[in-house]
């Protein structure tokens, strides 16, 4: 029998997390500000989620959006946070640092890993802004994280799926590789087929519109390039439960 393929749904809200436990999702990455692309969630974010949710949650640990070079103060930052999500009930690390250069910075990469233990740690997508893919795939190796997510250093998983398939081959048991980063309903099986890829990433969202009938037109909280207040972003559970049955 084929081993079931493992869905991770990306979301930022407790309604995002609901609606992927109730659509067949074996696991949440939980962040704040997915616009961004993902940063740390807040406590009380986290612990909700965890009291409300039954399937595992991997909590994202990343200061501020931009690039993956940080400070000392912002490693400092990161420090506490993954003690936060391990006193909270996250079941999962998800984390990147780079070096000016595009290389993993290994030494506080290492630091941190040792900070989730037990826990699993998730290498995110500052992966795909590395130097030199095979470098960067080596080191997580000797570094021994459990997972990568990533779009084989392309826009989309798709485009770097070559890449991927052959990351999946070289790391075996050693490491999981996930492809994320513009799954959908179309790419899903042939992301999975040709990669044989054990887990796969996607955010499965859609807008909703707001509970607010009341509504000002004038003001705007926030930049006005990503949905407005009137159109929130959240994980739709039809879409959850159709990557489920798209891949058994």
């Amino acid at each position: 029998m084929a081993e079931r393929v493992r869905l991770e749904i990306c979301v930022d809200s407790v309604e995002s997390a609901l609606a992927a436990e109730a659509g067949g999702a074996d696991r949440v990455e939980l962040c704040s500000a997915l616009f961004e692309g993902g940063l740390t969630p807040g406590a009380g974010l986290l612990k909700t989620v965890r009291d409300r949710v039954k399937i595992g949650l991997a909590a994202m640990v990343r200061p501020r959006g931009g690039d993956f070079c940080y400070s000392a103060e912002e490693v400092a930052a990161m420090e506490y946070d993954i003690g936060v999500a391990k006193d909270l009930g996250a079941d999962m690390i998800v984390l990147g640092l780079l070096n000016p250069d595009g290389s993993i910075d290994a030494a506080r990469t290492a630091k941190l890993t040792a900070l989730a233990r037990p826990l699993p740690v998730t290498f995110h997508r500052a992966f795909d802004m590395t130097r030199d893919p095979w470098e960067a795939f080596n080191t997580l190796i000797d570094l021994g994280v459990d997972r990568l997510l990533t779009s084989g250093q392309e826009v989309t998983p798709v485009e770097g799926i070559e890449l991927i398939a052959e990351m999946v081959a070289r790391a075996g048991e050693h490491l999981i590789v996930m492809p994320g980063g513009g799954v959908t309903e179309r790419n899903i099986q042939k992301l999975l087929t040709q990669t044989k890829a054990r887990e796969i990433h996607s955010s499965a969202g859609g807008l909703r519109d707001s509970r607010m009938t009341f509504r000002n037109p004038r003001v705007f909280m926030g930049g006005q390039v990503g949905p407005p207040e009137y159109a929130l972003k959240v994980a739709r559970e039809d879409r959850v439960r159709t990557f489920r049955g798209l891949i058994g």
